[in-house]
């Protein structure tokens, strides 16, 4: 078995270790729907901040046969973006 060795400088690493993870990212599959308990993990919340959510409709969710209820990952993902601290420049 041969081996070969490629040498690149940082710059160039780093460049391109960002596009190989935009590019998993970007092929992820991903549910659109997701339930209550992934829904309060990715929120880092429970229950009752969960059903708050709902009241106030910030994010968004559907009811399945009236019961279960499923939550909207890229509103989650709005939501944090929303709430996220803004750096200075």
């Amino acid at each position: 078995m041969e081996f070969k060795v490629i040498c690149l400088e940082e710059p160039a690493f780093y460049a391109l270790f960002d596009k190989v993870i935009k590019h998993v990212k970007e092929t992820e599959k991903r549910d659109k729907w997701v339930g209550k308990e992934e829904a309060m993990r990715h929120l880092n919340c429970g229950s009752t901040k969960l059903q708050e959510l709902r009241d106030n409709r910030s994010i968004r969710f559907s009811t399945e046969l009236g019961k279960n209820i499923v939550y909207d990952r890229d509103s989650i993902d709005e939501y944090h973006e929303k709430h996220a601290t803004k750096v200075g420049l």
